[in-house]
């Protein structure tokens, strides 16, 4: 369901109209009470039909096959008095998300569910909470190594971020610029290569082009502008191909992503967060996804935030949301 007081509820719900036939596919972990609202706040001005969606309480995933048409299942996955204050920062409403993303986490690991596909969540509102995870990735991370009996370290995962003619693979995540700086080590960037080319062959690519973006202008132009690109991104990119990766690179980062769109390269390593964001949501923002990719089950989400200021407006697009859900069937298909 993502943050509650956040449009999370309201594009779910926009989403099983445009679609109906999700309502035989996806089973909502949220409160039934804020999504209740977000049915009636977006109901204003759809045609009858459109508004008949109903909304069916279950106790688990194996109810879903017994929910009438026109029903969106939703399970009660975490402890809301009443639906949140629209737009406003609060630990219950950052508890409340963090009970959904550990309910839906659980039943991939065991089986129950296919994917996840997370609604948007609000980093403030997490920490008020008392929840130590920056964001959806750290703490999939953390239910995973947990479940799984292993330290967080021995899961390593990466965030991809997508729009159509784009994927883009981060080395480093929620952390300040100087720290990523610092995480641009040859270690790092193999590991971000390796767990990028395991991906793209799980999802039925023989042989991913993965190019590797440099750090600094011009990929450092030879070392005039630093060095991470020759102690650090080349031996990295190195090591892969000798294990049969196609990996390359150092490319300058500021043409990268342009020479991708163009078709020759499938994906793209980026060394920072926003080094690989900002050219996504440029691009995409509205049919954006993000990937989470190194879990042992596909999780998915879109690209974009809780937009409180929008928040109960009943305005805002399901489209990247719908990319969401279309990119996790597709992954899990294979």
């Amino acid at each position: 369901m993502g943050d509650p007081a956040g449009i999370g509820p309201e594009i779910i719900v926009k989403a099983f109209r445009e679609r109906p036939a999700l309502q035989r596919q996806l089973v909502v972990a949220g409160d039934v009470s804020t999504l209740q609202r977000a049915l009636r706040v977006t109901a204003a001005g759809t045609a009858s039909a459109v508004e008949s969606l109903l909304l069916a309480e279950i106790g688990d995933m194996a109810d879903l096959a017994a929910v009438p048409p026109g029903c969106m299942a939703v399970v009660q996955a975490c402890s809301l008095a009443q639906p949140a204050a629209w737009g406003a920062i609060s630990g219950q409403a950052g508890l409340a998300a963090a009970q959904c993303i550990r309910w839906a986490a659980q039943a991939a690991l065991t089986g129950e569910a296919r994917a996840v596909v997370t609604a948007p969540i609000h980093k403030e509102a997490l920490s008020a909470a008392g929840v130590t995870y920056p964001g959806h990735t750290e703490l999939l991370q953390a239910e995973a190594a947990g479940y799984l009996g292993v330290p967080v370290s021995a899961l390593p995962v990466r965030m991809m971020l997508s729009c159509p003619g784009l994927s883009t693979v981060l080395v480093s995540i929620h952390v300040s610029l100087q720290q990523a700086l610092k995480a641009v080590t040859p270690d790092q960037v193999l590991q971000t290569i390796r767990i990028t080319h395991s991906y793209f062959q799980r999802a039925g690519m023989a042989m991913p082009r993965i190019a590797v973006a440099g750090l600094n202008p011009h990929a450092g132009e030879g070392g005039l502008f630093g060095r991470e690109e020759i102690e650090s991104i080349a031996p990295a990119i190195e090591l892969a191909r000798q294990e049969g990766i196609d990996a390359s690179g150092p490319h300058a980062p500021d043409t990268v992503f342009m020479r991708a769109r163009q078709g020759a390269f499938d994906v793209v390593v980026a060394m920072y967060h926003d080094q690989g964001l900002i050219p996504v949501k440029l691009l995409g923002l509205e049919h954006g996804v993000n990937t989470t990719l190194g879990l042992p089950f596909v999780r998915t989400s879109p690209d974009h935030g809780t937009a409180f200021d929008l928040a109960g407006t009943g305005s805002a697009s399901a489209s990247s949301l719908l990319a969401s859900v279309d990119a996790a069937l597709a992954a899990t298909a294979v």
